[in-house]
């Protein structure tokens, strides 16, 4: 019997609408808008199909879309300013610089100077103490999305155990405070962990964002586990002819859908959410800005 399918696209699907509902009551009760501002340096492909996504959404939930897009040789100065513009506008509730930036930009430096209320990427050094010592931040979206799929699976997360293979500062990190912080014993391992295989095969939800392409197979997985894979891979695929590649997860998705109770796809899973996650922030931003009760099912 093979497992559940976590069907991400949908999931993010219901998240927009509930964020669309939210907006329209705050802009008929309060005439308040939710205002997102994205700001992208150079012309990385990837980067520009990702800000014209996030406009486009933004505006179908009925928020405003304001986008700067600066020349990659920009003066660190100059994208300082621009922050420090949108940090001061009361129009703009969240502010999304897109990384990765051109290799001047110190992009830690960029980040921090961002309005740690007007951070809806998380990053900021403010909203990851906060999350860290369990009070209320702006929560980076990818985690945010797998905790609300995990949530809307399980229920209850109390008292399961839960193994997060990878430790980045995007993912890993803020996914093991978001599981501690709904009562799951939490595990950190990533590519040093010794007896790896063992570690993951005693959890119950296993989130696998370590950026290896199939790296956790079926045989690591406990018989009935939830797995959220955040990977996103493009590896060869001779299969569809010469040249072609195809997009696969940090799971071996075929042997783990055979063990596993309930798995997310790649594509299809957790990638939806991001962005979903992202308008649910800055209508959290929005409302904690506005002294207003924040969205429910919406936030950590």
């Amino acid at each position: 019997m093979g497992a559940q399918i976590i069907d991400g696209k949908a999931f993010a699907a219901k998240v927009r609408g509930q964020v669309a509902d939210h907006v329209a009551r705050l802009k008929e009760s309060h005439g308040i808008t939710p205002g997102l501002a994205v700001v992208l340096v150079g012309e990385d492909p990837a980067s520009q199909v990702y800000v014209r996504s996030k406009g486009k959404m933004t505006v179908e939930v009925g928020m405003n879309s304001y986008e700067h897009k600066l020349d990659a040789d920009t003066a660190e100065a100059d994208l300082l300013a621009l922050i420090d513009q949108l940090n001061k506008d009361p129009a703009v509730h969240g502010i999304l610089v897109q990384l990765p930036l051109p290799g001047h930009l110190n992009e830690d430096l960029v980040i921090n100077s961002i309005d740690p209320a007007k951070d809806v990427d998380g990053f900021h050094i403010s909203n990851v103490g906060l999350l860290g010592t369990g009070q209320k931040s702006m929560v980076p979206c990818t985690p945010l999305g797998c905790l609300m799929m995990l949530r809307d699976h399980h229920g209850s997360l109390s008292g399961l155990d839960a193994v997060v293979v990878g430790r980045s500062n995007i993912v890993g990190k803020p996914m093991a405070q978001l599981l501690l912080g709904d009562s799951c014993t939490v595990t950190i391992a990533h590519s040093r962990t010794k007896d790896l295989p063992d570690v993951v095969r005693r959890a119950d939800i296993v989130v696998a964002a370590v950026g290896r392409p199939e790296m956790v197979p079926g045989d690591w997985i406990k018989p009935g586990a939830t797995v959220i894979d955040v990977g996103i891979n493009r590896i060869d695929a001779p299969e569809k002819g010469e040249g072609k590649t195809r997009l696969v997860g940090d799971v071996h998705y075929p042997s783990a859908a055979e063990v596993a109770g309930a798995i997310t796809p790649v594509p299809g899973g957790v990638g939806p959410m991001t962005i979903a996650c992202l308008l649910a922030n800055t209508l959290t931003a929005a409302s904690r800005a506005n002294d207003l009760q924040e969205p429910e099912g919406l936030t950590a």
